[in-house]
């Protein structure tokens, strides 16, 4: 039986050259990068070409970029530090509801416990954010806007350039640096632009398990001149922003997959949305009633998230996982719950539809025959769950 991983949005298998370039950090060149010795300053300039590699591929200056743990930290760091540091300036904060759990705790607790007020911008039914509500929702007491890339479940890419124009249009008017804004990019690295200035962005999240470095490293963006309050406090690594031995290994990693994934990813994107729309195509043609969830086109170049009508997602993924086929229903952070994708219900799906929900993510590995294997079995597995399911739920799409 084939073993065929289509989870690539919960994590990647980390490249051959991101373990070589890691290698020598566990080993042979393992000092304390602050340590005042040789054997540190070898560590410590490993750390200072990652900043440099990094900075260069996503448009900033090296002074710009922190190392930290990975995804969630650098969402914290982000959303608490800004806030906290700006309380006297206004409590407001604006999102959307289809963001990463990263993103919505930090902004949940700073609501339920530390006297902020939120926003929480409905997408439209296509996944995408309206910028036009996000200019509405602006108040001279919002201090922080967050809004991700690009979306984990769905895929679908946000308008975070023109997001950014609107609230430099506001500091100008108010004449303000408020409010600051702040992006989880996790998911477009290596797909997308995510070069910081085009962007418009005061803060940017990175980490390394979605573009095929290691686990547990992670990037957070400051745009040069911005303040905010550190999370933890200790010795003066990362500035004092983040203290704590650095992790040399896994920052090397995700400086090392961060630079081939956007030297790769002009070739790389062409096949897989080649693969994508193909397998979209062939699913909605071989399984009646199912749908594509997520807009069309403004959509990650492997990301295929399709709902099933009357069939469970999680006994599909399960039957598919019996036949060597792994996937998701949703994102990997919330796999503990049997609630339905709370970006699926931002969306207006019904509570039905939202169960039925499958992700299936492409990678660097995935070809066309593994995808026709998936074909060959998915139909049955659907028809198999229907014939035993207790609700016959009907669902008109339009």
């Amino acid at each position: 039986m084939p073993k065929i991983y289509l989870d690539n949005a919960a994590t990647t298998q980390v490249r051959k050259e991101v373990i070589d370039a890691m290698r020598p950090y566990f080993s042979r060149e393992y000092a304390n990068p602050s340590s005042f010795h040789m054997a540190g300053k070898e560590a410590s300039d490993a750390i200072e070409d990652s900043r440099k590699s990094i900075a260069k591929n996503i448009g900033s200056r090296p002074q710009e970029i922190y190392f930290c743990s990975g995804g969630t930290e650098s969402d914290n760091m982000g959303i608490l530090g800004a806030a906290r540091f700006n309380k006297k300036s206004g409590n407001h904060i604006i999102t959307s509801e289809i963001e990463h759990h990263a993103v919505l705790e930090p902004i949940g607790h700073l609501v339920s416990s530390e006297g902020f007020k939120a926003t929480y911008i409905k997408s439209e039914k296509n996944g995408i954010i309206d910028p036009k509500k996000i200019e509405k929702a602006l108040t001279k007491k919002t201090v922080l806007i967050s809004v991700m890339t690009a979306n984990n479940e769905i895929g679908t890419i946000q308008p975070i350039a023109e997001i950014g124009r609107i609230i430099l249009k506001w500091r100008k008017k108010n004449n303000s640096e408020l409010p600051l804004f702040h992006t989880d990019a996790c998911q477009a690295a290596g797909t997308l632009d995510i070069d910081v200035k085009k962007l418009h962005v005061d803060f940017l999240t990175l980490n390394g398990s979605k573009i095929y470095g290691p686990k547990g490293a992670g990037v957070f963006y400051v745009r040069e001149g911005v303040r905010i309050e550190p999370l933890f406090w200790g010795g003066a690594q990362e500035r004092g922003l983040r203290p704590g031995t650095e992790n040399v290994p896994a920052i090397v990693g995700l400086a090392t997959a961060l630079e081939l994934a956007q030297k790769e990813k002009e070739k790389e994107n062409a096949r897989l949305i080649k693969l994508r729309d193909w397998f979209t195509k062939e699913i909605l043609k071989k399984v009646p009633e199912s749908f594509l969830n997520g807009d069309a086109r403004k959509r990650l170049p492997n990301n295929v998230n399709i709902s099933f009508l009357n069939c469970e997602g999680e006994a599909l993924m399960l039957y598919l996982d019996a036949k060597g086929i792994f996937v998701s229903t949703g994102s990997a952070c919330t796999s503990q719950t049997l609630d339905p994708s709370h970006v699926l219900l931002a969306m207006g799906l019904p509570h039905e539809v939202a169960h039925g929900s499958v992700r299936f993510t492409l990678g660097r590995k995935t070809t066309r025959e593994d995808l026709k294997y998936v074909l060959r079995v998915l139909p049955g597995i659907v028809e198999k769950l229907r014939e035993i399911s207790p609700t016959k739920f009907k669902y008109d799409k339009k």
